[in-house]
């Protein structure tokens, strides 16, 4: 077999580094190109012709959508590598070639790069386009009706999926390219950096206190004084949080005074 080339998409350079291995060690896979943001994808897209597109949905200055847009009638095999919530993946699993949702399985990743594989080899140029297109214009809908306010949250555990919901959140605390969300009694791993989900969470509930620490606002029981003027926050399972210095004048502004 010939081997395939894929074009590795995603803003952030640790998750492309993770891909990259991966498709290392897939024998069929040839050359292997990167972009992080939506004009360098759509260049190297129309420079090099990959077979396979792996390319993440959200990323600043543009989405995976408009990559696609771009790409509409140059038939690739798309496979989507997102924390995109999974009601929203529901929407679309009929007509992509597949998705892998982060932290990505490599047992799942590699199912889903044999599909693409299987795509690609396909000599149904005009189907692919036309469920290319009907992909966008689902998963445009989809994400619509979830910024329509602050979406719950789809998080993987032991092989399955578990949805929770922003008003049971307590706080978000940053671990690298991912978050931590805690909530009563429990915490789980997501796939965003903190910096990103504070863009689009909705300010009148959730609020920064800390460098790494974002809250939501109703789980704040109580505000109280430390040493040398520093605030501590006190949420609603009685688990304490520092208030950053630099936030310390913001957090007096709008929650206390």
């Amino acid at each position: 077999m010939t081997p395939m080339s894929v074009l590795v998409v995603d803003d952030e350079p640790l998750a492309r580094r993770r891909l990259t291995r991966l498709l290392a060690k897939l024998d069929w896979v040839g050359r292997v190109e990167e972009a992080g943001d939506v004009t360098q994808a759509c260049d190297r897209a129309l420079q090099h012709r990959p077979d396979i597109l792996l390319l993440d949905i959200q990323m600043p200055g543009g989405s995976g959508f408009e990559v696609l847009e771009r790409l509409a009638d140059a038939p690739v095999a798309v496979v989507f590598v997102t924390a995109f919530a999974h009601h929203a993946l529901r929407a679309f699993e009929a007509n992509a070639v597949d998705y892998v949702t982060k932290p990505i399985d490599p047992a799942r990743f590699e199912v889903a790069m044999l599909r693409a594989r299987d795509a690609a080899s396909s000599t149904m140029q005009d189907d692919r386009i036309a469920e290319l297109q009907e992909t966008v214009a689902s998963l445009k809908q989809a994400l619509y009706v979830e910024d329509r306010g602050t979406h719950d949250f789809w998080v993987r555990s032991q092989g399955e999926y578990i949805r929770i919901a922003a008003d049971s959140i307590l706080r978000f605390q940053a671990e690298r390219d991912y978050v931590r969300i805690h909530v009563a009694g429990a915490d789980y791993l997501y796939q965003e950096t903190l910096t990103s989900l504070e863009a689009r969470l909705d300010s009148h509930d959730f609020i920064r206190i800390h460098r790494g620490t974002i809250v939501r606002r109703g789980a704040i029981a109580r505000i109280k004084p430390a040493p040398f003027g520093a605030l501590i926050v006190v949420l609603s399972d009685d688990s304490e949080v520092r208030i950053g210095r630099t936030y310390t004048s913001t957090i007096k502004s709008r929650l206390i005074s």
